[in-house]
């Protein structure tokens, strides 16, 4: 998949990821796609080798924004998605999933899964924007997979 075919598949899921009505709340955030976490991301969020990131919240969270903020020149937060690990990510899931006639519709289900990582990753980067850290987003996640959200 192309860098540009990936930011149109961001920015179609986007409206999946995230419900309709949080959409006025994100304010000065920008998405970008890279295809790995850099050295010094890595080294800045503690990666081990063979570790990786599907996406990654920079920023001030929403809930810490005071009155003031965005006053002047305020850099917009930003929330990365990961090409490789995401289509490695895809792939891992694609091969553990049991589907009749897998080889038939490789192609289609390849972007499904890609498609799917993606609205996950852009849900967990979202949620960290909001203020909640990685314990919390977790947790939220067990909880709308185990349909109680």
């Amino acid at each position: 998949m192309s860098q540009e075919e990936f930011e149109k598949l961001i920015e179609e899921e986007f409206p999946r990821a995230v419900p309709e009505k949080f959409h006025a709340l994100l304010k000065n955030v920008a998405f970008l796609a890279e295809w790995e976490p850099s050295a010094h991301v890595r080294q800045e969020e503690g990666l081990k080798e063979g570790e990786t990131l599907l996406g990654l919240y920079h920023g001030v969270p929403h809930t810490a924004r005071g009155d003031y903020y965005g006053v002047g020149g305020t850099l917009p937060d930003t929330i990365t998605l990961y090409q490789g690990p995401i289509e490695e990510e895809a792939e891992h899931i694609m091969q553990h999933t049991q589907h009749p006639n897998k080889l038939e519709n490789v192609g289609i289900l390849y972007e499904e899964f890609v498609r799917k990582v993606v609205r996950e990753t852009i849900w967990h980067e979202v949620a960290h924007y909001m203020g909640y850290d990685e314990h919390q987003v977790r947790g939220r996640e067990d909880t709308r997979d185990n349909g109680k959200l």
